[in-house]
């Protein structure tokens, strides 16, 4: 291989890793999460809280089974994780429902 395309690819690669990185500190990541309520549905109960985003935007997650299950959105039971902080960073990066 020439010196040249060793260059270029080189150069291929640096910019492509550039760009991935940057995507993902650009993603809005939770500042805070609020209870706000338990809710009662027919037999189920769940809390609600809310996520305050780093681009100053809300979002709902909601917690089932004595916070054993973190759900996006309220009172929905779609996309869950068993941990809070994980479905905050999956909600603030706008991956809801």
């Amino acid at each position: 291989m020439s010196q040249l395309w060793r260059t270029r690819l080189s150069k291929a690669l640096v910019g492509a890793l550039v760009l991935l990185f940057a995507h993902t500190s650009l993603a809005a990541k939770p500042t805070s999460i609020r209870f706000v309520e338990d809710v009662v549905t027919g037999n189920s109960v769940y809390s609600h809280y809310v996520v305050l985003c780093s681009n100053n935007k809300r979002k709902d997650i909601s917690a089932w089974n004595n916070r054993k299950s973190w759900c996006l959105g309220k009172g929905s039971r779609n996309y869950c994780k068993k941990k809070q902080a994980s479905t905050a960073r999956k909600a603030c990066a706008g991956k809801s429902r």
